[in-house]
């Protein structure tokens, strides 16, 4: 027993001093609270915005019916409303609305031609950019387009259907906090998946129940909380931030190895984009310690050798405990 005891306490005192540097579960020992930026992003463009944001920054608007000579108030479709505080958050904050909207919107009311405007995809502005060519939307689309979201485009499917343009921001690259990366990611295949509306346009099948269609996966909860649904949605693609090849279901991740490993996917997915040096520290997969345990990638080749020394030492100690207890007992007799 108290071999046990001083087994433990010795892996617990070689844990620590492996710690040492590494911001995995240790990291409050030297963790310092980070300057929060309160400058609010004033764009350039907000002025000009206005004109549009007046009417589509809010729930209802207002207008002057010339014809008839009086105000008119009426509700805004929320399909066409624009979080003003989302949108100067968003990758797109500097942009004007005449950016990607035909100027002729400046006109009220609005020309009705101009409902049938082809939408720009992402590729149409930042493909064949060098200014962004390190994000390497070609890449991105021709991945999208072995995607099974492809076979919908005919239906209205595009990239705005999972990034909104008006609101949305990578936050992979600019946030510490991996949860808050992964309710934000899995809020973006959820928007249409648990929205039965938002499926019917792009699908006529039955509604699906995403807790029923996952109950084979054990301790659901916490799975749904710890991983993005594209970790085992998609192919992995070491060249490119974000997997856009969604696979069919029949060949997404069933197998816990695939994560539960020391060489898990999840290091080439979601914790890709961690910096280097964490990754190199003394645990395997180290960097997961950061905000979650997964059971099998946390793993010590140090502590895993003192470790087998140990249980040899502890088979040899029994070893020879037998060995003079076996002698002994053929003396006596």
């Amino acid at each position: 027993m108290k071999l046990k005891i001083l087994r433990i306490a010795f892996i617990l005192i070689l844990v620590c001093f492996s710690a040492k540097g590494f911001s995995g579960p240790f990291k409050f020992l030297s963790a310092k609270p980070r300057l929060q930026d309160t400058v609010k992003f004033v764009s350039p463009y907000a002025e000009d915005n206005e004109k549009c944001l007046k009417c589509h920054g809010q729930e209802r608007y207002e207008y002057k019916n010339e014809t008839q000579d009086r105000q008119v108030r009426a509700i805004m479709c929320s399909e066409r409303i624009v979080d003003r505080d989302l949108f100067y958050q968003s990758n797109h904050k500097t942009f004007s609305c005449t950016d990607c909207h035909s100027a002729e919107y400046e006109s009220f009311p609005h020309p009705g031609e101009l409902r049938m405007e082809p939408k720009l995809n992402c590729i149409d502005c930042h493909g064949g950019d060098e200014t962004y060519a390190k994000y390497q939307f070609e890449a991105i689309d021709s991945e999208y387009v072995q995607s099974t979201h492809f076979k919908l485009q005919e239906d209205g499917f595009s990239c705005w259907k999972c990034h909104d343009p008006h609101t949305y921001k990578i936050n992979n690259r600019t946030t510490e906090n991996i949860k808050l990366t992964i309710s934000y990611d899995n809020a973006i295949c959820l928007s249409c998946h648990t929205d039965f509306n938002h499926f019917q346009l792009l699908s006529d099948r039955e509604e699906i129940n995403i807790l029923k269609t996952h109950e084979w996966l054990p301790n659901q909860a916490a799975h749904f909380q710890s991983v993005r649904c594209i970790e085992c949605h998609t192919k992995v693609n070491n060249n490119i931030l974000v997997a856009h090849q969604i696979m069919p279901k029949k060949d997404a991740v069933r197998l816990c190895n695939d994560c539960h490993s020391q060489n898990s996917i999840l290091m080439a997915t979601l914790y890709k984009f961690q910096s280097k040096e964490q990754r190199r520290s003394g645990f395997f997969n180290g960097i997961i310690l950061n905000e979650s345990y997964v059971i099998g990638a946390n793993r010590n080749e140090f502590l895993n050798l003192i470790s087998f020394g140990i249980l040899g030492l502890l088979f040899l100690g029994i070893g020879v405990h037998v060995f003079f207890r076996v002698r002994k007992s053929n003396q006596n007799n």
